[in-house]
């Protein structure tokens, strides 16, 4: 089994062929291909980790969609003082399905 952990944005992923993950957002429109960076690779029983070698490891994944993600909500209050702040916040996603890892 092959797979390998990608960073993307501020986290990291691990992914398969075929795997959907959700990004944060990608400056691609819906079809097009991008490129991950991998931080590690496991094929079968050899795990590798060098900086060198992941160089050259391309894991590609086509672009699905775009969406939001779920509502949170940022509530600001201080006791006596009658100040009360209310804020929503949505993210800008991106659905991608890994088509290979090389």
């Amino acid at each position: 089994m092959v797979y390998a952990v990608v960073r993307a944005g501020g986290r990291q992923e691990k992914v398969q062929v075929g795997t959907i993950v959700v990004l944060d957002r990608q400056a691609a429109k819906i079809g097009d291909k991008i490129q991950l960076p991998a931080v590690l690779l496991v094929d079968g029983d050899a795990v590798t980790t060098d900086a060198d070698k992941l160089a050259k490891v391309t894991v590609t994944a086509e672009v699905l969609g775009e969406e939001r993600g779920p509502k949170i909500v940022i509530q600001k209050f201080k006791n006596k003082t009658g100040y009360k702040k209310r804020q929503g916040h949505r993210q800008d996603l991106t659905r991608v399905k890994v088509t290979g890892i090389k």
